[in-house]
Parts: structure tokens; sequence; C-alpha cells
């Protein structure tokens, strides 16, 4: 639990760092977003959950 609290405090800290850095392109890719057909926003939500997976696998077993 102690991990995923963690992975989700990374991640907040990244979109915090992108909205500070870039909020213009950050505010029109979120609005091209909501327009983007559902099917497609869950393949690109499939395939980032298992790129991530895959990477915290690779990095906790991959690299021993």
């Amino acid at each position: 639990m102690r991990d995923f609290a963690a992975a989700l405090g990374l991640v907040f800290a990244l979109e915090g760092l992108v909205m500070l850095a870039a909020p213009g392109p950050f505010g029109r890719a979120l609005a091209r977003l909501s327009q983007a057909p559902p099917e497609r926003l869950r393949m690109t939500g499939l395939y980032s959950a298992m790129a991530g997976v895959f990477l915290v696998w690779f990095v906790r077993r991959g690299l021993n």
C-alpha cells in the first residue's frame, strides 16, 4: 500500500509540474480529450495501464 501511495503521489507531482510549466497546452490537450470518442479513450487507457504495469514489473523484477 505504501508503494501505491508513493506512485500516486508521483503522478500528482508530475501532473502538477506539467500544469505549472505549460498551462495553455495542457488545457488545450484536455479540451481535445473531452471531444475524443469513448472508444479511443478506453483503448488509450488500456494501453497506458498495460505500459504502466510492464514498467513497474520491469523496474521491480527485471533489473534484479
